[in-house]
């Protein structure tokens, strides 16, 4: 999404993060392949502030955006689904195979393409 809207702030923050954890080496690798190294990501949890800060929110599964809505009610109208226009999850590969994890990246590149395209249409005069 970066790539695609390079005007816009993007962060990432997870519901379960193991703080300060680097990404999985098989995220990692998959990412550096495609020149986009991650090797100082840092994971870290998704709190109020980044929650009220936000624009709009986008979870990887139906259960994070019900999760993030209860703890966070300042976030309710923000959260989506990535993948919410597929009206599918993106199944979380960590500590599965490679494929798992290109699977789950398909998933990703499809719903950022999607988001990134409607966002255009909202954010262009």
């Amino acid at each position: 999404m970066r790539a695609a809207m390079p005007s816009l702030a993007l962060s990432s923050a997870g519901t379960h993060a193991l703080v300060g954890a680097p990404a999985d080496e098989t995220a990692a690798a998959l990412m550096q392949e495609r020149g986009l190294p991650i090797d100082r990501h840092r994971a870290r949890q998704l709190d109020a502030a980044l929650c009220q800060d936000a624009d709009l929110i986008l979870v990887m599964e139906s259960a994070q955006r019900q999760f993030v809505h209860q703890r966070h009610p300042e976030s309710v109208g923000k959260v989506f689904r990535l993948t919410e226009q597929l009206r599918v999850d993106v199944p979380d590969p960590y500590r599965r195979t490679r494929a798992s994890f290109q699977s789950a990246l398909a998933l990703i590149d499809e719903g950022a393409r999607a988001w990134a395209e409607r966002i255009s249409r909202v954010t262009q005069p």
